[in-house]
């Protein structure tokens, strides 16, 4: 909150979810990961197959957060909202691990 009441510009929340990118020899490697991760609930996950053949296979999950905080230094939402949102960012860090 100390943060905030000094900002000047535009203020967003922001969390990430896990990323785990594995290059695989055989794209039968890559497809049975990516049935695992799919099974596993990271329903953002994918293979990617680059032009000189190289197979990557991205374990994501879909645990996203972007919430705009503030415009032009103007808080847009109150203290308890921002506490809110904190327990929700902290439980998609949870399920994350």
């Amino acid at each position: 909150m100390t943060a905030l009441g000094k900002a000047t510009g535009d203020v967003v929340l922001k969390f990430e979810p896990f990323v785990l990118h594995v290059l695989c020899q055989e794209l039968q490697d890559a497809q049975l990961l990516h049935s695992v991760a799919i099974e596993s609930g990271f329903r953002n996950s994918g293979i990617t197959v680059g032009r000189g053949g190289k197979i990557m296979m991205a374990v994501r999950s879909t645990h996203c957060l972007e919430v705009p905080l503030s415009r032009k230094g103007k808080l847009m939402v109150s203290e308890e909202y921002i506490e809110f949102l904190v327990h929700v960012a902290n439980g998609k860090m949870e399920e994350n691990t």
